[in-house]
């Protein structure tokens, strides 16, 4: 990610790019809660990081990690599950920094995918260990490598239908949307 050419504009489009990407994220959100658990109690896909993946290489970190406070604040709010906010937005944040890290320092050496994957395995061992000292019990610390491999399918997922998504969409349809010359590099 070319992080240089980057500059923070808050135009009107952009606000409002930024605000459809977060409604769409908080709205798959909402429906994968309404769907039963993957295999574990609360394992999920985390469709939602579809459009954080999107917003973090369209827009930048500050511009994602917005979207990830806002859809993790609201989402609790509206499926009724507050306690949840505190280990989903810790787990969203911290993966999301590993991700820009990931990004900045080897992106385009490693894949998109591989950025999807790490990241979301991040996240889960983040939720399970957040978890574990918010009931001040560690039985769940045994479920790890479960939800690591969680982790690893929904970050295929997700990362797959990002790169597809980045990669069928023309180019000239994001630099229109951001106002950048931004050009996406990826390597499967």
């Amino acid at each position: 990610m070319n992080t240089e050419s980057k500059k923070p504009t808050l135009s009107a489009k952009r606000v409002a790019t930024l605000g459809i990407l977060t409604a769409l994220s908080l709205i798959s959100f909402i429906l994968e809660s309404l769907l039963p658990p993957l295999f574990l109690p609360g394992a999920k896909i985390g469709l939602s990081n579809i459009f954080t993946l999107i917003t973090l290489f369209m827009f930048g970190p500050i511009d994602a990690i917005i979207l990830i406070v806002v859809r993790t604040t609201l989402g609790a709010l509206i499926v009724g599950n507050l306690v949840s906010l505190v280990y989903s937005l810790l787990a969203g944040v911290i993966s999301l920094i590993f991700a820009i890290g990931l990004i900045q320092l080897v992106y385009p050496r490693i894949s998109l995918v591989s950025i999807s994957i790490t990241s979301a395995v991040i996240h889960n061992i983040v939720q399970v260990l957040v978890f574990c000292l918010m009931v001040q019990n560690s039985y769940m610390i045994s479920y790890l490598p479960y939800f690591a491999l969680i982790g690893i399918a929904s970050g295929l997922i997700v990362g797959t239908l990002v790169y597809l998504i980045i990669h069928k969409v023309p180019i000239s349809y994001f630099d229109k949307i951001i106002n950048d010359k931004y050009k996406v590099k990826e390597q499967v």
